[in-house]
């Protein structure tokens, strides 16, 4: 019980710090949309990366297959192009980079 209690609850924390990252990045590029479209861009992207890993297996062609997917969905929920929903999307990882490897130093073990 303990183990899944713990699995979920590091979803919901990483799933509330990426919605945050998207939904700061994107307004930083003048996207208008709200809080909402960034959770759910961040569900999508959960989910395309995990579908990726279980068809493809865990590898570079999956991440390239989740990559590609999740820029479709950020460009449709944000209405952008490629270009923009690229450019977005690097710097939304590069955010999540940064912050994953200081956040578990600042919340403790899990």
């Amino acid at each position: 019980m303990a183990i899944g209690l713990s699995v979920v609850l590091s979803f919901v924390l990483s799933w509330i710090v990426s919605s945050i990252i998207i939904y700061i990045v994107t307004k930083f590029f003048g996207e208008k949309k709200g809080i909402g479209t960034a959770f759910l861009a961040a569900l999508i992207g959960t989910v395309v990366y995990i579908v990726a890993n279980m068809i493809l297996g865990n590898g570079l062609i999956a991440a390239l297959v989740g990559g590609i997917v999740w820029l479709i969905a950020l460009g449709s929920l944000y209405k952008i192009g490629w270009v923009k929903a690229f450019i977005i999307a690097i710097v939304i990882w590069f955010c999540a980079y940064v912050i994953g490897f200081f956040l578990p130093t600042l919340i403790g073990p899990v």
